[in-house]
This record gives C-alpha cells, sequence and structure tokens, in this order.
C-alpha cells in the first residue's frame, strides 16, 4: 500500500491493473552490464509498448552500461529502430490513455484527450504490409467520424459492421505503409 507505482519485473500483466504501473523488462543482457548481450528486436519492443499502454501501463526499458559508461551497438540500434516508430505513433502513447477492450485480436486500443480513438494493428513477425481491411468488433465510431493513419495524410473510408466497424486501407499504404512493426488509425469525430 506504501508504492506509488507496482512493477513487474520481466513480466506484462494480462490486463489493466487497477493502479499505477510499469514493468521493468531487460533490452537485453541482464539487469547489469553484459558483454555481447543479445538484444530484444524492435518489433517485440514496440509490440510490448503498445500492450502496456493500451492496459494504462508504462514501459521501463533497462538497458545497462558498460564499466566505462557506454551501451553495445545493439541497444544503440534497438533505440534507434523504436524511436523510427514513436516519431508517427507517438500521439497514441503519449499522453493517452487506455480504452476497453485494450486489444481485440491483432490490434490495441487507446485514447487521447481530446476523445479520438487509436486503433493499433500489431503486425505479426513477418508481416510488413497492412492488410486491406482491420475490422473491430467492440468499437463503433459515431457517424461522420474521421479515420486517418498517422505518419499519412490520407483520410481512410469506414464502414460500420454490426456493432464494430472496419477501416479500408488503400493498396497504396499497404504496400508502403509510413512505419515498420505496428501502424496506428487515429478515430476522431468531426467538430
Amino acid at each position: 500500500k506504501f508504492q506509488n507505482y507496482l512493477t513487474p519485473e520481466n513480466t506484462v500483466p494480462d490486463k489493466m491493473l487497477p493502479y499505477p504501473w510499469e514493468p521493468c523488462i531487460i533490452a537485453g543482457g541482464g539487469w547489469s552490464w553484459v558483454p555481447d548481450a543479445k538484444y530484444r528486436s524492435a518489433r517485440l519492443v514496440v509490440r510490448m509498448l503498445v500492450d502496456i499502454v493500451s492496459k494504462g501501463g508504462n514501459l521501463l526499458l533497462n538497458i545497462a552500461p558498460s564499466p566505462e559508461g557506454t551501451w553495445d551497438d545493439g541497444a544503440y540500434l534497438l533505440l534507434e529502430d523504436v524511436g523510427k516508430w514513436m516519431r508517427v505513433n507517438a500521439e497514441a502513447i503519449y499522453n493517452s490513455r487506455p480504452r476497453a477492450p485494450y486489444k481485440e485480436g491483432k490490434t490495441c486500443l487507446t485514447s487521447g484527450k481530446d476523445g479520438a480513438i487509436y486503433v493499433i494493428y500489431l503486425a505479426d513477425e513477418n508481416e510488413n504490409e497492412i492488410p486491406s481491411k482491420i475490422w473491430l468488433s467492440s468499437v463503433q465510431p459515431p457517424g461522420g467520424a474521421k479515420v486517418k493513419m498517422l505518419g499519412t495524410q490520407a483520410e481512410l473510408n469506414w464502414i460500420k459492421v454490426g456493432n464494430g466497424f472496419m477501416i479500408e486501407v488503400p493498396e497504396a499504404l499497404q504496400k508502403k505503409p509510413p512505419c515498420s512493426y505496428a501502424w496506428t488509425f487515429k478515430v476522431s469525430e468531426t467538430k
């Protein structure tokens, strides 16, 4: 009861927790410096970050410096790749809020302070193109809402399907996405 954050080590809870939390995750090697450490892939770290944030958590990614205060090249490469992804998708991560049901299939959800819904599609290991359709059964935007893909200016078509909706992704975006690993669709009401 005297903690201000719960910090599960090297594990991500399966669901949202009712208090502030951030899992402490080793990026590679160990908690302290390990020579020639093998680092997690940027794809895995991005997936983990999105999963954690969609459940209201914060990711603490441990990278241990050498006795000289330097990092392995693998650590720099990992952070550079994650940074490229964040430059496109940061608004779905920073200052976002969890949005029930948090995760549906290969998508995670967050909300912005302005009420925008972010649908973040997590690509599988060998998935480098966006699917032509992204479907959610648990969320439905109000009529007239706009859907845009972060990193592009394209406004995408969407249609109501049952209690959910489906986003249609044009072929040009499918084949040339603005980033790797996970793609974010912003759903906002028109005003």
